[in-house]
């Protein structure tokens, strides 16, 4: 990503196909990151530069070219970020280490990582977009499992996200059919912590 003026580029896969086998089949892993994710930020850029020239003194609540723009701005923005730490966080053996400053911090906030696991998968089930494992910076400092409905709608406002799985449809379907919990069990047995134990870091300071 680059700056606000629709220059963004879609990234490679972080992780190469046999680290994620177990969370998704290779077909998925190829068209959810070249086609799916890629379009969201091709839309990005393509509403960015619209907004540019976009004729404010019409925007209306009701229906204005701006109203449009400014709804799937969010929409294809989040779309784009949520897949990136989706899976920048995937590729490792589920197991986190204790010494971690993220792991005591979600047993602080959880009570045990059983605990935090049974709550994340109970998000993913509840959603119909995302569970995102978030760090609230603004109010309290605590971890929290978040579901996101959709791209962008639900979330709490300077959450940071450390983990985000993707619970659409065609995120799983391919590979594990209606069995949601099966995919969702996969993905936190595929977690690279040390990951997130750096998101965590950058997200504090």
């Amino acid at each position: 990503m680059t700056n606000s003026e629709g220059n963004y580029a879609a990234k490679p896969m972080p992780v190469p196909f046999d680290k994620v086998s177990s969370v998704m089949d290779k077909e998925t892993y190829d068209w959810h990151s070249t086609k799916h994710y890629a379009g969201y930020v091709a839309k990005r850029n393509e509403i960015e530069k619209e907004l540019g020239s976009v004729d404010r003194s019409k925007a209306n609540v009701n229906y204005s070219a701006f109203r449009a723009l400014k709804l799937e701005e969010t929409w294809n923005g989040n779309g784009q970020l949520l897949h990136e730490v989706y899976w920048d966080t995937m590729g490792g053996n589920g197991k986190p280490d204790d010494k971690l400053e993220v792991v005591k911090r979600i047993k602080e906030d959880f009570g045990s990582i059983d605990a935090w696991k049974a709550d994340f998968i109970a998000t993913g089930k509840s959603g119909r977009g995302w569970v995102v494992f978030s760090l609230d910076i603004l109010t309290d400092g605590k971890t929290r499992n978040l579901m996101y409905d959709v791209h962008n709608q639900g979330g709490i406002v300077g959450s940071m996200p450390l983990i985000a799985a993707d619970v659409f449809e065609h995120a799983y379907y391919h590979k594990f059919g209606p069995d949601r919990p099966a995919y969702l069990q996969a993905l936190v047995d595929n977690i690279d912590w040390n990951k997130v134990e750096a998101r965590y870091k950058k997200a504090k300071r």
